[in-house]
């Protein structure tokens, strides 16, 4: 049970005499009834209401939902007190406008109380609207804010969404519990009209039948309510909060096992796998022959050493810290040759399909079905060293989008780079998954950061990224890590359904 529901099944409790004892010596309801009429009666001699508002509906059996107490009576809302409609003055005249009145809305009121007063009525103004006194309550009658309260402190008056009711003898903070109990609120739901915008007006809404207890028992409901629901919004919080852990639990899970993965903490050592520095060896052969091949040049062989202040933690000994670049086949960017002039003559882009798609990091979220982005042969020839085969790792390099990480699907198309992306490319895809599971953390994140720069949008560009130092593991261990954070994950995902 949340701490709304808490509240509600307390004003029912305290609406079908249940929250406090009943005391045979308290004066019974029927005698508080005689008085409310004995004061309408005095306010009709004094011609502040009509002899019809004396006039009372008889309640059927249908009507009634639960018993009551036999000293307490069912009534309508309006024999209790005096209810009305507002009603907005003509804007047509702005002199009725000013700050004589408070003149109140649906948004002036939350949690129960006035939060707010953003217009108000002149003197003028005020003889075209309802004034109610102190100590009446206001209640909502139209569209998604029906049923809200609030007891208003001074005259004021509101306009047509509210209708208000002035108790007379009863105790206000009683008859306000009652119009917020769930009862009340579902009978509002019964009689209202509209669908998409459900309305009810003064003619029903004062019509409803309310359980009304001796004065003195009323007294002791509203003391025993405002004790308890201080422990009630006490309460709330404490449950906002675990849901909160609840919510936040899972992912911060994840988080805690990639640290471990990248820490080498994850899954047990091989001493029988090939340590990472067989692999970079391997990687290196993979380079040397590319330049022998023309296809890469020889400064491209030159490895940055990587001191000790670069280490943020230790490693296992079968591992190797390195530098992204130094592990990477290929690390680019949107690539163009010449001035952003030249770009924009040389790449068109286009919503109908053409030769190839501008792979942008919103299609991701799109499984590439929807709004894509082409540009045509020509575009993509001149963007030949951002081509993607698929497989590729992106990374965002601008904005709030900086720390996200794709793997390019394999599609039937060509790609190629939109901008503002940075791409990975592997010799082998099996190391990949390491690289995506490392940007995936909260370390590799905050890597991306560091090299970002303290703008309002944030940007890093493929020059420091290919210096960022990341720990490496073996490649058999590589694979079991990933193996694992996937099984583990899948039973997070488990819990949080």
């Amino acid at each position: 049970m949340n701490a709304q529901q808490l509240k509600n099944a307390i004003l029912q409790e305290a609406i079908e005499g249940r929250l406090v004892p009943q005391d045979l010596t308290d004066e019974p309801a029927s005698a508080l009834l005689e008085r409310i009429r004995g004061e309408k009666e005095r306010l009709v001699k004094e011609g502040k209401l009509k002899k019809k508002d004396l006039v009372v509906n008889p309640i059927s059996e249908d009507e009634i939902p639960f018993d009551i107490p036999e000293t307490w009576e069912w009534v309508r809302l309006v024999d209790i007190g005096i209810a009305e409609t507002g009603t907005t003055p003509s804007k047509s005249h702005p002199e009725y406008f000013g700050t004589f009145i408070p003149f109140l809305g649906p948004a002036n009121m939350l949690n129960g109380q006035i939060i707010s007063e953003t217009q108000g009525l002149s003197e003028l103004g005020a003889n075209y609207g309802r004034i109610v006194p102190e100590g009446s309550i206001l209640q909502v009658c139209i569209g998604g804010s029906i049923g809200k309260c609030a007891i208003v402190d001074k005259p004021v008056t509101f306009n047509q969404q509210i209708n208000s009711i002035t108790p007379l003898v009863c105790v206000i903070e009683f008859i306000y519990y009652v119009l917020q109990s769930d009862y009340f609120r579902l009978a509002i739901k019964d009689k209202s009209t509209g669908t998409a915008t459900p309305i009810i007006n003064r003619g029903n809404w004062e019509q409803l039948a309310i359980p009304i207890p001796p004065l003195a028992e009323q007294k002791r409901i509203v003391s025993k309510i405002e004790e308890l629901l201080p422990k009630v919004e006490e309460y709330g919080k404490v449950q906002d909060a675990l849901n909160k852990l609840n919510a936040e639990l899972p992912e911060r899970l994840k988080k805690s096992i990639l640290q471990e993965a990248i820490e080498g903490r994850l899954v047990p050592q091989d001493p029988n796998d090939e340590p990472a520095s067989t692999l970079l060896a391997k990687i290196r052969q993979e380079k040397e022959q590319l330049v022998k091949e023309g296809k890469l040049k020889k400064k491209d062989l030159a490895v940055n050493p990587i001191s000790e202040d670069e280490i943020p933690f230790d490693i296992p000994d079968s591992w190797e810290w390195v530098r992204i670049g130094d592990y990477a086949n290929k690390v680019t960017d949107f690539v163009a040759s010449g001035s952003f002039a030249t770009l924009r003559e040389n790449v068109k882009y286009y919503s109908d399909k053409e030769y190839a798609i501008l792979v942008r990091t919103k299609d991701f979220q799109t499984n590439f079905q929807t709004d894509l982005v082409y540009t045509d042969k020509h575009g993509y020839d001149f963007l030949s060293n951002s081509n993607l085969r698929g497989g590729e790792l992106i990374l965002p390099n601008i904005g709030a989008s900086i720390g996200k990480v794709f793997i390019v699907p394999k599609l039937d198309y060509p790609m190629t780079l939109a901008p503002n992306t940075v791409m990975i490319r592997f010799y082998w895809e099996d190391q990949r998954d390491w690289i995506y599971t490392l940007f995936c953390s909260t370390f590799g994140k905050a890597l991306l950061n560091e090299i970002s720069s303290s703008t309002a949008q944030g940007k890093f560009n493929k020059t420091d990224f290919k210096k960022l130092v990341i720990p490496l593991p073996p490649l058999a261990e590589q694979k079991r890590i990933v193996a694992k954070i996937e099984e583990v994950f899948a039973e997070i995902d488990k819990l949080k359904k």
